[in-house]
């Protein structure tokens, strides 16, 4: 089922639709947030329940953060560089707790993900191409340091994969591939990258 961004937006009380390259750099990426389209898919196939700790790298305005926290009631986290797009997603937050008929238990945190020490409660994580090879690589590794803290089961996703992203995870003894969520049907035009790789630890 296809969603209108701009009428879910609507429904949350919040505002992220649209594309917003102004503070684009060779370390950190256009802004632009996933469709609901693809984020309803991915909860339909079962893979995050309530009892989760989401962590959104890149998370500019706060859609994945606040939308998962609704439909699904799990504890989110968003980790956002550019100053004014974390600005908007604390506010964004704001306007959503003031109609949510329950309570959410969502941050949003400015800083650079490569100094963000990931809390040994975190077990799902997700990127839609929030930054570079480089720092996704020091971002991995950090990961990997909370699991040898605190062993669990922590799942990555990560949505139109590069290839860098995905070379990167399969050359870690730790981390294993499982899963795939196709999303091509989900536009008009054919793209092999829209889909959602779940990669493992633990």
């Amino acid at each position: 089922m296809a969603f209108d961004d701009f009428l879910e937006d609507a429904k949350l009380g919040i505002e992220t639709t649209g594309r917003d390259n102004s503070c684009e750099t060779p370390n950190v990426l256009a802004y632009e947030p996933t469709t609901y389209t693809v984020l309803d898919r991915i909860i339909t196939q079962g893979n995050i329940t309530a009892d989760d700790h989401i962590v959104d790298y890149g998370s500019g305005k706060g859609r994945v953060c606040i939308f998962l926290s609704d439909r699904i009631g799990c504890r989110s986290t968003g980790i956002e560089l550019v100053k004014k797009f974390h600005e908007k997603a604390c506010a964004n937050l704001a306007a959503y707790r003031k109609n949510a008929k329950k309570e959410v238990d969502i941050d949003f945190i400015n800083v650079k993900a490569q100094d963000y020490d990931l809390p040994d409660t975190a077990d799902v994580l997700f990127f839609f191409n929030p930054f570079s090879y480089k720092t996704f690589r020091v971002v991995i590794r950090k990961v990997l340091e909370s699991y040898e803290r605190v062993q669990r089961h922590i799942r990555i996703f990560i949505y139109y994969p590069q290839d860098s992203f995905i070379a990167l995870l399969s050359g870690i003894s730790e981390v294993m591939f499982y899963d795939e969520i196709d999303c091509g049907d989900l536009f008009s035009e054919e793209d092999d990258r829209n889909r959602v790789m779940i990669f493992g630890i633990g």
